[in-house]
Parts: structure tokens; sequence; C-alpha cells
């Protein structure tokens, strides 16, 4: 199991690893050994998490959440498989713990009337303050 909260685990068998040659640093083991990792979850089909953390996943994730609602992480920045593994895998609880947290509900709300009145007021000003840059016709015009 993979814990994100205190009350939300995702199964480790939901997570698919698949290591790919990476470019970078590696010196000969560069063409010998596939480090980097492309971490795939499958958020659509899940059952580990609800459908509101679902939702908020497949928004965050962007252009990473495929068309068929698979998220790839790819991580490449080390040169071993472990670390670039782990990366992935915080990678991946970091963006399920940000889907997990729900946003804050907006309540409406109006600007009071000393507010308004003061807005008012510099737009006033400002107006008069454009206005005494026209140019005043003189006796000649």
């Amino acid at each position: 199991m993979i814990h994100i909260t205190p009350t939300l685990a995702i199964d480790e068998s939901e997570v698919v690893l698949d290591f790919v040659h990476a470019s970078g640093p590696g010196g000969q083991n560069i063409n010998k050994v596939a480090t980097a990792v492309q971490l795939r979850f499958d958020v659509r089909n899940t059952t580990s998490l609800p459908e509101g953390v679902r939702e908020r996943l497949a928004r965050l994730a962007g252009r990473r959440m495929s068309k068929d609602g698979v998220l790839v992480i790819e991580a490449r920045q080390h040169r071993t498989q472990t670390r670039n593994r782990e990366e992935a895998i915080d990678r991946l609880v970091a963006l399920i713990r940000r889907a997990a947290e729900k946003p804050k509900e907006r309540r409406r709300s109006r600007p009071s009337r000393a507010a308004r009145e003061r807005r008012l007021e510099s737009k006033r000003r400002r107006a008069q303050m454009k206005r005494m840059r026209h140019r005043v016709p003189g006796p000649e015009d």
C-alpha cells in the first residue's frame, strides 16, 4: 500500500512502473541500463480514490493525463532506477495529496458602502486629472 493521507491509500498493484533508457548523465551505463521510470496510474478506473479526488486529480494532472484517463509520470533525473522510482512515486503521492484537499467554498460578498464610495471617488479624481490635460483653445484658435 502507498499511503497518501491517514485515511487515503492506493494499492501498489494499481501503479505500473516501466523502466526505459534515459538521456543525460550515466556514463557508459547509459546504453546498457534502463534507469528512467515511467509511472502509470489509471485514475479513471481506480477504486482506491473517492470520486471528488479523482476529478480534482484529473484536473491537476493536465497534460500528464492521457485520453484514457491514465496518469503518466516520468522520472529520469537520477542515475539509478531506485532513486527515479522513488521520485516518481513521491510525485504521484504529492499530486494525489493536492487533489485530496477540498477547495474552500467561496461565499459571495458585496463591497461595503464606504468601499464603493472610495472607488467612485478615485475614479472622479482620475477623470479630473485627465480633463486637466486637455488642450484649452486659445484666442488665436
